[in-house]
C-alpha cells in the first residue's frame, strides 16, 4: 500500500484499532511516531502484564518476534499480529531451542533449574522452569529452589548482573544482545568526560565494563522512575535509543544523552526498527503477519511465563 501522509495513517490506524477490536502495544525501543499511536508502552514485563490483562480481540505487538510470541503464549485464543514478521532478535537467536534441549539432555545429572530471560523464543520458554525480564530477574532468581544447579539462558550479561545481585551461582549460556554489547567503556568514558555531573544509567544486558561506569543498573522501566525520582537533570542513557522518546515525553523537564558506541552517536536496533506506522496498518487490516505457536510448545511456555507473573507480583 501506497504511504498515506502520517496524520491519515494515524486515523487508519486509529480506526481499524476501533473495528478490529485491537490493543497496540509497543516496547519501549520502538520509533517515536508507534509509541505516540500505541495503547501501552512499556518493557517485556509490562507488555507481559498487558497482554494477559487484555479483553481486547486482537493485540497488535509492535515488538521483535519473541514478544508477539509471549502475547500469544497468555492469548492463546486471540489474534496476535505484527508489523513485521522478519523483526527478530540476535539474543533470542543465539539460543536455539533444539541446542538448548541437546544441553540440558547432556547435562542431566546437573539437574538444571532453567530460567529463561524472556528474550527467547516460545521453544525455548517451553524448555524454562521459569521466564525472568531484565525487571525482576534479581527477585526470581533468589527465589530459585535450594539445592539446584541454576542455568541462566541466554543473555550472560544479565546473567552476569543477576549473580552479582543474588550472589546466587549459575551457569551461564553464552548469548548476547548485539547492541549492548556495541557499548563499550571506552565510548562510555568519553561521553562522560564531555557531561561531567550527568547520571549514568545502563542496562544489565551490557557488558560488566560498562556496568561498572554506570550510577545505576536497570531495566527501562525502571529507568523512568530512577530518573525521575533523582534530583540530577542530565542523564546518559546506556541502552536503544528508542527509550529516550519515552524518556523525554515522560520526563521533558530533565535532559536525556544518548549513550554512544565506538561506531556511532547512539545505539538502534535494526530489528525493533524495521516496525513502520505503515507495516502497523497494514498487519492491522490485514490481521497478518500473524503469530502461530504449536500448542504443546505454547502450554509448556505458558507454565513457565505464568509462574513469572505470580512470581512478579
Amino acid at each position: 500500500m501506497t504511504a498515506a501522509p502520517t496524520t491519515d495513517l494515524i486515523s487508519e490506524i486509529l480506526e481499524l484499532k476501533r473495528a478490529r477490536n485491537a490493543v497496540i502495544l509497543a516496547h519501549n525501543y520502538q520509533i517515536a511516531a508507534i509509541q505516540e499511536v500505541a495503547d501501552f508502552v512499556g518493557d517485556s514485563l509490562g507488555l507481559s502484564q498487558q497482554a494477559a490483562a487484555t479483553d481486547a480481540e486482537v493485540i497488535a505487538f509492535c515488538g521483535v518476534h519473541f514478544m508477539g510470541e509471549t502475547a500469544k503464549i497468555l492469548n492463546p485464543k486471540k489474534t496476535v499480529v505484527i508489523p513485521d514478521m522478519a523483526a527478530g532478535c540476535s539474543l533470542s537467536d543465539s539460543c536455539p531451542a533444539e541446542k538448548l534441549a541437546a544441553f540440558l539432555e547432556a547435562n542431566r545429572e546437573k539437574n538444571y533449574y532453567t530460567i529463561a530471560y524472556i528474550n527467547c523464543s516460545a521453544g525455548v520458554k517451553a524448555l524454562a522452569d521459569v521466564i525472568v525480564t531484565s525487571g525482576n530477574a534479581v527477585k526470581i532468581a533468589n527465589a530459585a529452589p535450594a539445592g539446584r544447579n541454576i542455568l541462566f539462558v541466554p543473555d550472560q550479561n544479565l546473567g552476569a548482573w543477576v549473580i552479582e545481585k543474588t550472589g546466587r551461582p549459575m551457569d551461564l549460556w553464552q548469548g548476547s544482545c548485539y547492541v549492548h554489547v556495541e557499548f563499550t567503556r571506552d565510548s562510555i568514558h568519553r561521553i562522560k568526560s564531555q557531561h561531567p555531573g550527568a547520571v549514568t544509567v545502563a542496562h544489565p544486558e551490557c557488558t560488566l565494563a560498562v556496568r561498572m561506569l554506570a550510577d545505576e543498573v536497570c531495566s527501562t522501566e525502571r529507568m523512568v522512575t530512577y530518573c525521575r525520582d533523582s534530583a540530577a537533570k542530565d542523564f546518559i542513557i546506556v541502552t536503544e535509543s528508542g527509550m529516550l522518546h519515552r524518556l523525554r515525553r515522560e520526563l521533558p523537564h530533565k535532559n536525556f544523552i544518548p549513550g554512544p558506541t565506538d561506531a556511532c552517536a547512539c545505539a538502534d536496533c535494526r530489528y525493533m526498527k524495521m516496525n513502520t506506522l505503515e507495516k502497523l496498518r497494514d498487519c492491522l487490516a490485514n490481521l497478518e503477519p500473524q503469530i502461530h505457536i504449536p500448542e504443546d510448545i505454547r502450554a509448556r511456555a505458558e507454565r513457565s511465563v505464568r509462574r513469572m507473573l505470580e512470581l512478579s507480583k
